[in-house]
């Protein structure tokens, strides 16, 4: 097999270009950049490009499969030529599932809770030696790559609903045709693809449809709007299987649960793991796994990068990295913590860093997103708004939006470290919430200073 990507320098797209390469096949690839990790991995596969840019001659007739990626505009030249060529064109969920039809398809949608759930079900799979193939959106401990395609007779996704190529503005979870689907719950998020709550709901009731007869939708039923939706288009020829939080209980900081009869200790915590871990229980059960095999399994899963992240601690603090930016994963990070440990002192620092949340009128969604924490700062860069081509966005808007008391704005990074530097932390937590990097903050190295 012959593969072309356009855009391979994509954090996918070059885990795939690998992937497929480790499978046997010819793989090329260009891109106008390419950033790192993406530029070390592709150099030592041999797969980095000559040079920069679009190189329409590498398009030719023999050519098996042409791979688009996001990043690529339909005015590419190279997509030009392939079209011209009529040779096969795929965005990357389509090859995804050309490379996946015979397998047992596990897909994982949902406005949040999609990494990690995907990243249990791989956890156990991986614990219990099944084979499988999986493609997910962060790295993860004990995994080599965020994308696995081999002869291996289960594929388990994480089915992300942003757009999946310039010529097809769809989203990338409409491609992938489960048999096993999980909803893990609704919450308006990419307003710049969806801008009506309305048309974003539309992209999950399109997803239920593309279960595969005979399947099995996973659905968190304490979510009402997505309870709602399913109750609102069932479909005869496929089961469900509503789920909540799961039995379980804290002890001195330590979280057990309890599955079907089978009990055990957790390294992670907080409702939303529990909500997932439930799901991805179900999923389990489905590809033959026991309840006593998940729970042990379970017991040392740490959790994909950036979530719930412990960075540093002693014996009165711990300070955590969380991937949360949309309100509801904000909601679900802030009250895991608080949850875990009631007595002490919470400090939740949030940058607005995606296009939505820098968006001022998408700012009133955050309304309560903070009432738990005890100290709360919001953060956002110049710098992005710059990247993104929005307006200014001032700090009355953020203050009116998240209308907590008391609630600190900050546009300088020098200014926060130093902010943070200053605060008491005996018997304090800090939470640390962004998509970014708080304009440059290397917080694995700044986070251990503070304590």
């Amino acid at each position: 097999m012959k593969v072309h990507f356009i855009s391979i320098g994509g954090s996918v797209m070059h885990q795939l270009a690998i992937a497929l390469q480790g499978k046997g096949y010819q793989v090329t690839g260009t891109d106008d950049e390419i950033f790192e990790p993406a530029l070390t991995h592709l150099r030592d596969k041999g797969l980095l490009p000559s040079a920069f840019g679009w190189q329409p001659e590498l398009i030719t007739p023999d050519l098996d499969a042409v791979i688009l990626g996001m990043h690529a505009k339909a005015d590419n030249p190279e997509l030009i030529k392939a079209q011209e060529l009529g040779l096969s064109i795929y965005s990357f969920p389509e090859y995804i599932f050309h490379e996946s039809q015979q397998k047992k398809r596990v897909v994982v949608g949902g406005s949040h809770g999609k990494t990690t759930t995907t990243s249990m079900i791989m956890h156990v799979l991986k614990t219990c030696h099944q084979d499988f193939d999986y493609l997910v959106g962060a790295k993860l401990a004990g995994f080599d790559q965020s994308v696995k395609v081999t002869n291996a007779p289960t594929i388990v996704c994480e089915g992300d609903e942003y757009l999946a190529s310039a010529l097809l503005r769809q989203p990338k979870f409409h491609f992938l045709f489960p048999h096993v689907a999980i909803l893990t719950g609704i919450a308006w998020d990419h307003i710049n693809v969806f801008p009506t709550f309305e048309f974003y709901l539309e992209q999950f009731v399109i997803f239920m449809h593309k279960i595969e007869a005979g399947g099995l939708l996973i659905y968190n039923e304490t979510d009402e709007v997505l309870n709602n939706l399913v109750l609102a288009n069932k479909r005869n020829d496929i089961r469900y299987m509503p789920y909540k939080v799961p039995a379980h209980q804290i002890t001195n900081g330590q979280t057990y649960i309890t599955l079907d009869g089978a009990e055990g200790p957790l390294s992670v915590f907080g409702d939303h793991n529990l909500l997932n871990m439930q799901a991805a229980y179900y999923a389990c059960a489905e590809l033959g796994i026991s309840a006593k095999d998940f729970v042990g399994a379970m017991a040392n899963f740490t959790g994909a990068s950036k979530r719930l992240e412990l960075l540093a601690s002693n014996n009165v603090c711990n300070i955590y990295r969380d991937f949360a930016h949309a309100p509801s994963k904000v909601i679900a990070t802030i009250e895991a913590v608080k949850q875990q440990f009631p007595s002490r002192k919470l400090i939740g620092v949030l940058e607005l860093h995606t296009y939505s949340s820098l968006n001022k009128e998408f700012m009133h969604q955050y309304k309560g997103a903070l009432e738990k924490t005890d100290i709360s700062v919001v953060f956002y860069s110049k710098h992005a708004l710059q990247i993104k081509g929005l307006p200014e966005l001032p700090e009355s808007y953020v203050v009116e939006g998240f209308d907590k008391k008391g609630l600190l704005v900050m546009t300088d990074k020098n200014a926060l470290e130093q902010w943070l530097q200053a605060q008491d932390y005996s018997n304090a937590n800090l939470v640390l919430m962004s998509s970014g990097n708080y304009d440059g903050i290397d917080l694995p190295s700044f986070a251990p200073t503070l304590i």
